[in-house]
């Protein structure tokens, strides 16, 4: 029981404790309790009227702010005073929308990483592990804080578990599980990217109840239905999107699709790549309220972050194209806060939030010199200040590659009709958005349809990670995959069912890759002329991995390494997309979403040729 002098734990957000909290929160705010510490500061930014004030303290009890006002002024006791007059104060970064997994780290090393760029708070979509092991979702994204770690992640459970209707595996959640969510904890903001869009308007799709349960189960909380508006720019869609309550769209690709769907009503999330000619564009088209505008990083890796930064970079980006430095940190602080419903606990500097507070040298720059977070300071610089908790993670996190035979060269076989001596194909590439697939006629031989490089086709598979079975689906893709001969990449992250993929110029190297990567239950492996010469492990969730930024990107760098000894098939008309070098955008190739229609999956019951229309739910064989 807490006494009246104490404060209750407040790593995890429960309602019970907030009351007690905030009851210990006023007494100190007049003075008639202690405070912890106190921040004086040059000055400070109030994102709520974008104003400053000088010679500003923040007076903190526990994890919380307690006071903010003129320096001296406070009116209780303070056991301790920091005092940094040369800096200016603006709230902790937060993420609006982001896929930790996909840094590659556990949530304990993705804060050490993160956090001396600002970045305090994240909204967790959080579909790729749920896609991994569903049950234990929440418990994995809490586990970190509950040891202590400062960032706050405020999980949203994946609406797309599955992805769609023809991918099985993982997890599968629907209004009940979701009803449960929403329920379990107050960091739990809403429902993460719905993402099947033909899901959502046809009645007839398999996935429709379902997805229209969790809306259900989210808006009857009261929580945030999160979009994935990725190819919908025409004003029927557009509206259709918003009138189905989802929320937001953070796949903006142009400043015109920007706009239409701003006007809709839709919260917008900025990437970076398409930054700077929205921000510019916006800027002449003379947008005054940002408040519906925030940033997102979505997907970005340890080895990028620390080449580029987090959520500060993107920030530097508007900023470079014109956007003022108090706007752009609006855009990672109060706008986010305000649209997760999350005010009462993040995004301004104000009594009641997490102590989360960034300290900057220079703010046209945004060069940050200390970070502060839960009322401490945990970086200085570029240095994480504080101890990474120990978590020793167990099999249902580290164990989750359950493939339980060895694949055999055979499994990438693609038998032809008796007496054939060439056959049809059908034939994609990365990113293959056409609503059609390509044909080509491709020689035979010893029974089996070949590849052909002069056309730039190599085979591409998908391989079960989740029955035990290890079912393959294999077809052949344009532009990918190696040239070099007995060469094969594969990988555990495949988006966003992340069962294996594997592409390469042999069966027998496919074959060696994804038992390479079975033995370390995921991450990469690149077999070069039917040798094993780089691994990358991925030992939790075959997503991630539990060491720092660091030690991580040393493996991966070696990984380049070795991968720029390949020679790499690019299509012509690929190449401003797809530079020559490590093919690492296929992670990305393998997503189901829209604008996606023509794919492969892994063999299951809802789609046991592999190759289906998702839009349409049409299967076709691969060769005929």
């Amino acid at each position: 029981m807490t006494t009246s002098n104490e404060m209750p734990d407040d790593l995890l957000i429960n309602a019970a404790d907030e009351v007690r909290i905030r009851q210990d929160l006023v007494l100190t705010a007049l003075g008639r309790r202690p405070a912890d510490r106190s921040l004086r500061v040059g000055r400070l930014l109030d994102v709520h009227s974008r104003t400053w004030s000088e010679d500003q303290e923040i007076v903190f009890k526990g994890r919380r702010i307690a006071w903010v006002g003129p320096a001296g002024s406070y009116p209780g006791e303070v056991s301790e005073r920091v005092h940094r007059p040369d800096l200016a104060a603006v709230p902790g970064f937060g993420e609006v929308h982001k896929h930790i997994e996909s840094s590659h780290l556990t949530p304990e090393w993705e804060a050490a990483l993160v956090l001396p760029h600002g970045n305090t708070w994240t909204c967790e979509a959080s579909h790729e592990f749920s896609n991994v092991n569903g049950a234990r979702n929440l418990e994995f994204w809490f586990e970190a804080r509950r040891r202590g770690s400062p960032l706050k992640i405020f999980p949203q459970p994946g609406s797309a578990v599955p992805p769609t209707a023809y991918e099985w595996g993982g997890g599968w959640y629907g209004r009940d599980e979701q009803a449960s969510f929403m329920s379990e904890s107050l960091m739990v903001t809403g429902l993460d990217e719905v993402m099947d869009w033909p899901a959502v308007w046809n009645p007839d799709n398999p996935s429709y109840k379902r997805l229209w349960g969790m809306i259900e189960a989210t808006f009857a909380a009261r929580g945030v239905v999160e979009g994935h508006g990725s190819g919908l720019r025409d004003l029927p869609s557009i509206n259709a999107f918003a009138a189905a309550g989802l929320a937001s769209d953070h796949e903006v690709q142009t400043p015109e699709e920007t706009w239409d769907k701003l006007t809709r009503g839709l919260f917008i999330e900025l990437r970076v790549y398409a930054m700077p000619e929205i921000v510019a564009w916006l800027l002449a088209k003379g947008l005054q309220d940002w408040s519906q505008i925030a940033f997102t990083t979505d997907d970005r890796s340890a080895s990028h972050t620390l080449e580029l930064g987090a959520s500060d970079h993107n920030a530097r980006v508007a900023i470079e194209a014109g956007l003022a430095p108090e706007v752009a940190i609006q855009c990672l602080t109060i706008n986010p806060a305000r649209h997760m419903r999350i005010t009462p606990f993040v995004g301004s500097l104000a009594p009641g939030r997490f102590g989360d507070v960034v300290l900057l040298s220079d703010v046209a720059k945004l060069s940050i010199a200390e970070v502060w977070a839960d009322g401490a300071q945990v970086s200085e610089g570029k240095h994480y200040l504080r101890k990474v908790p120990e978590i020793s993670w167990p099999d249902w996190a580290t164990r989750t590659v359950n493939i339980k035979r060895a694949i055999q060269p055979k499994d990438f076989e693609l038998s032809a009709e008796p007496g054939r001596t060439t056959m049809k194909a059908a034939v994609i590439r990365p990113f293959h958005w056409h609503p059609e697939f390509y044909t080509i006629e491709l020689p035979v031989r010893d029974g089996a349809v070949q590849r052909d490089e002069s056309e730039a086709i190599t085979k591409f598979a998908i391989v079960d990670r989740f029955s035990g079975d290890g079912r393959v689906a294999k077809m052949f893709w344009r532009g990918c995959g190696p040239r070099t001969p007995e060469t094969a990449l594969a990988c555990s992250v495949a988006h966003d069912k992340h069962n294996i993929w594997v592409v390469g110029s042999s069966d027998a190297a496919m074959a060696k890759a994804v038992n390479a990567l079975v033995e370390r239950q995921g991450g990469w492996s690149l077999v070069r002329e039917g040798e094993l010469v780089a691994t990358v492990r991925f030992e939790v969730g075959g997503l991630m991995s539990c060491r720092s930024a660091q030690a991580l990107d040393a493996e991966m760098q070696a990984l380049y390494a070795e991968g720029r000894k390949v020679d790499w098939m690019y299509e012509p008309t690929f190449r401003p997309r797809w530079y020559p070098g490590f093919p690492e955008r296929l992670m990305f190739a393998t997503l189901t979403c829209a604008p996606w229609s023509w794919v492969l999956v892994a063999p299951c019951e809802q789609a046991p040729l592999g190759f289906i229309n998702v839009q349409t739910g049409e299967a076709h064989p691969v060769v005929w």
